[in-house]
């Protein structure tokens, strides 16, 4: 099929491999412009661009999907199908009828639950056991479009956003190409979601990483694993900016405030919580590299009455 492919961040990147492998042709890729990042400010291209340029596909990169000279533009392509994956704008009903075989799109949770951004990270801070990609028909909701096919995944024990925003990527990918051969074949099942069990889920932002160590233990340690590795957990320490990587809630404590030190040693550091205690694991002070718990003991005395902010 004749395709245009519309996404962003890494985790496109493995569906726009899988179709060009595939042997679809890829006549256009949709892209965010490219933006400032680091000290530097200097421009960076999406890595979906990246890919894009390194296979000799053309890349279109508009500000506003919806203005009519971007869909008109679009059209010129005559695509048989758009693919959607992480592009980060809603296409417009005008678009969504361009391609006769419609648009779809590659959606990284078990639908209809955690329609919306991030349900990535959003599965791993409520605590899900499973989690899973669907590939649904575009229409003009946010997600929700029938579905086509859709593959489970449990999560690990330790399971962070980073971890599994790579294996619902693979999935992904395998799953969009299964499903633009059953559309083709004229094969695939169009299901309709079930509006009373959908779940929307906001944008994560940084602010989200400021630990309240009011919350119990085990709701600390998830959002620590949910915000690995962007924007990150942290609290602060005399004054200073300190990340938390790893981390285990244990039961136990509840003598001493919140946020205070609970237990220390030259091996633990293990702090009070709402409920239980939280035992440091991996840490990163700021300006400083990350280290397991042993190492920033040897170089930072932490006393009982230490209190993390």
């Amino acid at each position: 099929m004749r395709v245009i492919f519309m996404g962003t961040p890494d985790f496109a990147v493995g569906a726009l491999e899988a179709v060009i492998a595939a042997g679809h042709e890829v006549s256009l890729v949709v892209t965010q412009p490219d933006k400032p990042k680091g000290r530097g400010k200097a421009m960076q291209a999406s890595p979906v661009k990246t890919c894009a340029l390194s296979h000799g596909i053309a890349v279109y990169q508009p500000k506003r999907i919806r203005e009519a000279e971007c869909i008109a533009h679009l059209k010129e392509y005559c695509p048989d199908i758009i693919v959607v994956a992480a592009f980060g704008q809603i296409l417009p009903k005008e678009l969504l009828d361009v391609p006769p075989y419609g648009c779809i799109n590659i959606h990284a949770s078990l639908l209809p639950k955690y329609r919306g951004a991030a349900p990535i990270q959003w599965t791993v801070l409520n605590g899900d056991v499973v989690s899973g990609v669907t590939i649904m028909r575009m229409d003009e909701g946010l997600d929700t479009g029938d579905m086509i096919v859709k593959e489970e995944v449990e999560l690990a024990q330790e399971e962070t956003g980073g971890s599994l925003f790579e294996k619902l990527s693979v999935i992904g990918a395998k799953l969009c190409v299964r499903a633009m051969q059953e559309i083709e074949n004229g094969t695939a099942v169009y299901t309709r979601q079930d509006a009373s069990e959908a779940t929307y889920v906001g944008m994560i932002h940084k602010q989200m990483g400021d630990i309240d160590w009011k919350e119990p233990a085990a709701v600390i340690e998830r959002l620590i694993r949910g915000l690995n590795p962007w924007p990150s957990a942290y609290t602060r320490l005399h004054g200073k900016t300190l990340k938390i990587w790893r981390a285990a809630a244990e039961p136990g404590g509840d003598e001493k405030e919140a946020g205070t030190t609970a237990s220390v040693s030259k091996k633990a550091w293990k702090v009070q919580t709402g409920d239980g205690v939280l035992s440091l694991l991996e840490v990163q002070l700021e300006g400083k590299k990350r280290m397991d718990i042993e190492a920033f003991l040897r170089g930072h005395e932490i006393e009982e009455h230490t209190k993390l902010l």
